[in-house]
């Protein structure tokens, strides 16, 4: 009579387990992280023990922490957002967009809340080339999403749909803001660089074909004293700063968006880019030239 319970062939062999003991009493004792807070620690660790790099942990962060986050956390709210006016002429909606130099814009016809589309910055060169044609014509459907929308899922429809731009309402069906994929995505691997970024070491202030100049935002005060031979200094002796976007933004009461400009100690700072809430470039002259007022 056969065995009911075949000793196993021998033909078929065993997966050896290479774990070694302490790795096994290890994993017996704590088997592993069982919150989020214990797998950021375990990713720390993993940094500190050399298994992966500084870069690698700081995106493996960001996926995990981006799991609880939603559009209303990350979006541009509505009072920042650059809109087009669809009843505007084109000389108009050509200077909003390379003065703003986003590719996609909110349309709205009559009021701001009426948002009826979105614009490629690239499609107002078939408007020029072409002006018979109806703008209207030119526009893609607006995404709208609610402020309770999260990162995750919205990445997943901005891959799937191949949108890059939403449309942010909040709870009473009103225009919230918007968001980019590039605002998702800025969540995982950290600010996305542009043509404005340039490298710290690269320098800070760079001389124009127009004899003005170009100056990073985070230049600081005395460097900019040593290049203008001025003396900047807040109205305020008790307030100090050391770099020049932190004090133009002081002495303005805000932080400036592109195109604005601001007179102090003999130059003129007008705002290039700006961008995640702090200037990024300005373009300075001196201040009794007007024809450099961006």
């Amino acid at each position: 009579m056969s065995d009911p319970y075949p000793a196993r062939s021998s033909s078929v062999p065993e997966r050896e387990d290479k774990r070694g003991f302490l790795q096994k009493l290890a994993e017996f004792i704590h088997p592993g992280p069982d919150s989020r807070d214990e797998l950021l620690e375990t990713l720390s660790e993993a940094e500190d023990n050399h298994i992966i790099g500084s870069e690698s942990r700081v995106m493996l962060e960001g996926v995990i922490r981006m799991a609880d986050m939603t559009a209303g956390e990350v979006m541009v709210a509505a009072t920042r957002m650059d809109l087009l006016n669809i009843a505007a002429p084109f000389d108009e909606l050509l200077h909003v967009v390379i003065e703003t130099a986003h590719s996609r814009f909110p349309v709205f016809e009559g009021e701001k809340e009426n948002i009826i589309g979105i614009l490629l910055a690239k499609d107002l060169l078939k408007l020029q080339r072409a002006p018979e044609l109806n703008i209207r014509a030119l526009l893609r459907p607006a995404v709208f999403v609610p402020e309770t929308k999260g990162l995750n899922d919205l990445l997943r429809d901005f891959r799937g749909n191949r949108n890059h731009l939403a449309i942010v309402i909040d709870e009473f069906g009103r225009v919230a803001g918007l968001i980019t994929i590039e605002d998702v995505l800025e969540q995982i691997v950290g600010e996305i660089e542009d043509e404005f970024d340039i490298a710290e070491d690269d320098g800070d202030i760079f001389g124009l074909a127009d004899r003005t100049y170009r100056v990073s935002g985070v230049t600081s005060i005395e460097r900019v004293n040593e290049a203008f031979g001025v003396k900047l200094a807040s109205v305020d002796p008790d307030d100090a700063f050391e770099t020049i976007g932190g004090l133009i933004a002081h002495e303005m009461g805000h932080v400036p968006k592109r195109g604005e400009h601001y007179a102090l100690a003999g130059l003129n700072f007008v705002v290039l880019h700006a961008k995640g809430g702090a200037v990024r470039w300005f373009k300075v002259s001196p201040a009794a030239d007007n024809d450099n007022t961006g």
